[in-house]
């Protein structure tokens, strides 16, 4: 008996797959090859899954981005990189930046700099403000975004 599934079966389970969570089309290249299907009918279904909109890039990346965004509290750097290891096109990358509202992002770091900086009870205030700015640059911030949300986060303390 053989293990590789049909290529029905395999189109059934990517479709449930699919219809769990928004997915890119390497994470179903990934999952059908763990499921022991071939190159061939893995392209196959995934040709036949964009047609039936179960697969969508962008409304993928969208997705990604946003949810990224105002779970983890990610920046647009770590999301793009992300979205770069799963294979995503730059087009798509690019639409999910967009769809990432700027000013509520930016209300979210300046609340979370301020958080952090009073976790951080460390004496020095230099040595506080290089901990905070690197982890948030480990978040994929941009340095003038951590220090715009630093400087916001510290008016009327003084």
């Amino acid at each position: 008996m053989s293990t590789e599934p049909t290529e029905k079966e395999l189109l059934a389970k990517a479709r449930n797959y699919c219809a769990r969570q928004e997915r890119c089309q390497q994470e179903v290249r990934d999952k059908a090859y763990a499921w022991g299907a071939h190159r061939e009918a893995v392209e196959q279904v995934i040709a036949q899954l964009i047609g039936e909109g179960f697969l969508n890039e962008a409304r993928f990346a969208e997705h990604f981005a946003v949810s990224k965004s105002r779970q983890k509290g990610w920046g647009r750097r770590k999301i793009e990189q992300a979205l770069q290891v799963k294979r995503v096109s730059k087009v798509c990358i690019a639409l999910g930046l967009k769809a990432i509202d700027g000013d509520e992002a930016s209300d979210q770091l300046q609340i979370a700099v301020a958080k952090r900086w009073e976790k951080l009870k460390h004496e020095e205030p230099f040595i506080r403000k290089g901990k905070l700015v690197r982890y948030f640059m480990g978040k994929g911030f941009s340095a003038d975004e951590i220090e715009a949300a630093l400087e916001f986060a510290l008016q009327g303390r003084d």
